[in-house]
């Protein structure tokens, strides 16, 4: 909901400007102000993302921190400048800017990057707002200033309440959500900066209004700190409904298992994914190559770029609510500097880390590891079972799992996703198996067709997953016949994968 009110801001700053008009020309204005706004919200929700992602891939596989920097801010300041030659606003550009980036995999490592700019200017924003009050005029409005407070805390309420339970909300819940978002948002200070431009209210209006919404901000924490109790009290139902509501709840999250954290996606991280999977346990990963995001992503994977070392990535990544973390690289420093984040927010939780040798044990275990292991595949191996145990799945279960896996002869663990870090691996990179994910687009070759029909054996080429409206068919069969929009993950060697690819695409 209130992404919803931040998203609302946009058509207002489009129109805001067309009611400055005059009476005779407000209506064309306010025509022309909403095709605007029609048209810009299509580019951003149509063509915006899928220029964003491809853009900021290409940004990303550079590596360089400071391109990807001077990439975001090349975005925010590109976007206003646009907007404002379309006759918008700056701050619109720079807040469509904004939600183009956070529907990326990259928002995470934004974030990041922006967190310092974002600091200051937030501080210097609510300092220009300060500014602009003028306190003796204030003192002497403090009836309409308070009797605006209590008419906007009162409306919003009202409004929300009303609306929630209007779509089927219990009353508490309803009052509860009046309650939360009733106080202004800051949003609304944008709004004004605009209209104190404008000659739509007089400055002693626009002091009593900015004032009002200053108040409801700091009386916001008050509210949602006591809005508990108010439901309490007048929703007598509340008691036996919360009562209800625990009981659910407790029930279904005995059955269910809390999420794991993979630090790294690399092979060891793909083929803990793949154990995870098999068990049921959902799974985050962070990863900073953008070419092994971007396939696995597409594959069906639930992994982000991020760096894992950074505070706000692993926060973001769930930390607080996570049953365990796995580092699946052999970077101790950057293990080191992992563990010390747990520690500091959730020393309780377990965190299986990777060594390169038992020359790091010692150091990483005094660090806070609850387990620590060794190299490539049967440290992946070690990992899985030691992340399952602390996960809750039975220790026979377990065993029985993995003497499984080495019977099948590793067949469901073949292959990983290429990435750009995976070049110089080995003298012997060129031959190994790997996988590689093609999204089958409207006129592929292969749509229409079943597996066996595509001959894919004469390239020595395997499908080993399709995903189909975010379901994934792990080594489907010859018969299964492939779909436009389809993600066919492919098994072999890179000539292969390439011979393979343009068999899908083009025959």
């Amino acid at each position: 909901m209130l992404l919803f009110q931040d998203l609302a801001v946009v058509p207002l700053l489009i129109l805001v400007p067309a009611l400055s008009q005059s009476p005779e020309a407000m209506a064309g204005t306010l025509a022309v102000a909403a095709l605007k706004a029609a048209v810009v919200l299509a580019l951003i929700l149509v063509f915006g993302q899928r220029l964003m992602r491809g853009w900021f891939h290409i940004v990303a596989r550079r590596r360089s921190a400071e391109l990807f920097m001077l990439n975001v801010l090349l975005i925010t300041l590109g976007l206003a400048y646009l907007t404002e030659l379309a006759g918008l606003s700056l701050a619109l550009g720079a807040f469509l800017a904004g939600m183009l980036i956070s529907e990326t995999e990259y928002r995470y490592q934004v974030e990041e990057d922006i967190k310092p700019f974002r600091d200051v200017l937030l501080g210097l924003f609510f300092i220009t707002v300060g500014m602009f009050l003028d306190v003796r005029a204030i003192a002497g409005q403090w009836p309409w200033v308070a009797g605006l407070l209590g008419l906007l805390l009162a409306g919003k309420f009202v409004l929300i309440a009303g609306l929630s339970r209007a779509f089927g909300a219990t009353p508490g819940t309803a009052m509860r959500s009046g309650l939360w978002l009733c106080a202004g948002g800051e949003f609304g200070f944008v709004l004004i900066s605009h209209i104190k431009d404008l000659p739509l209210l007089p400055g002693a209006a626009l002091q009593v209004v900015t004032a009002a919404l200053v108040l409801s901000m700091l009386c916001a924490p008050l509210i949602v700190m006591h809005s508990e109790k108010l439901v309490m009290r007048f929703c007598a139902s509340e008691w036996m409904l919360r009562a209800m509501e625990l009981t659910q709840i407790a029930a279904r999250s005995m059955a269910t298992d809390k999420h794991a954290i993979i630090c790294g996606y690399g092979r060891s991280g793909q083929y803990l994914a793949r154990f995870m999977e098999q068990e049921g346990v959902s799974y985050v990963a962070l990863d900073l190559d953008p070419e092994r995001v971007r396939e696995a992503a597409a594959a069906g994977d639930t992994v982000v770029y991020g760096d894992a070392g950074r505070r706000e990535a692993l926060v973001a990544a769930g930390l607080m609510r996570a049953s365990v973390l796995i580092v699946s690289y052999a970077d101790p420093d950057s293990a080191l500097r992992v563990l010390a984040m747990v520690r500091e927010l959730r020393p309780e939780l377990p965190v299986v880390v990777r060594a390169a040798d038992e020359s790091d044990f010692d150091r990483l275990s005094l660090a806070g590891a609850a387990e620590v292991v060794p190299e490539t595949l049967e440290s992946s191996i070690m990992l899985a079972s030691h992340a399952l145990v602390l996960l809750g799945v039975p220790i026979n279960r377990v065993v029985r799992r993995f003497r499984e896996v080495r019977e099948q002869r590793y067949v469901l663990l073949r292959g990983f996703f290429h990435g750009a870090t995976d070049a110089a691996d080995d003298l012997d990179e060129a031959r190994q198996p790997r996988l590689h994910s093609v999204v089958l687009n409207p006129g592929a070759w292969g749509i229409g067709r079943t597996i066996g029909e595509l001959g894919l054996d004469r390239f020595e080429v395997a499908v080993s997953l399709i995903r189909r409206r975010g379901i994934r068919a792990v080594s489907p069969a010859p018969e299964a016949r492939l779909e436009a929009g389809d993600v066919v993950v492919l098994l072999g060697l890179p000539d292969g994968l390439a011979a393979g690819e343009n068999r899908l695409l083009k025959g």
